[in-house]
């Protein structure tokens, strides 16, 4: 059985950081590229991140600069360290697995940037 599980949401200042991980388990976590995702209320689900599992990252505009995607395949997991976080970074973070065949996503887990 295929579970992603995301951790490390919270209430964070403006300013703040914050550092997700997404553990995954029942799959070859070094075969499937591994991704960040975010929905705000009343918004579609847009990419953040992606980490390919040759190595290749990716960044959304919103995040460069910000937020650095990792990966530990060892451990089999992702991390998504955010920094400088704004009120507009409120939203569910969702990781997703994903390879030729198969996506997998995880529930997701909360991130409110306020004061």
């Amino acid at each position: 059985q295929v579970q992603l599980v995301e951790s490390g949401g919270g209430l964070v200042q403006p300013g703040g950081s914050l550092r997700l991980s997404c553990a995954a388990s029942g799959i070859i976590f070094s075969a499937y590229a591994m991704g960040w995702y975010r929905q705000a209320p009343g918004k579609q689900r847009e990419l953040v991140a992606t980490f390919t599992n040759g190595g290749r990252t990716t960044y959304a505009d919103s995040a460069k600069g910000r937020f650095t995607i990792s990966r530990d395949n060892a451990k089999n997991t992702m991390y998504l360290q955010m920094n400088s976080l704004k009120p507009e970074d409120t939203a569910v973070y969702y990781c997703e697995a994903s390879s030729q065949f198969y996506d997998y996503w995880g529930q997701g887990t909360q991130v409110t940037v306020s004061s």
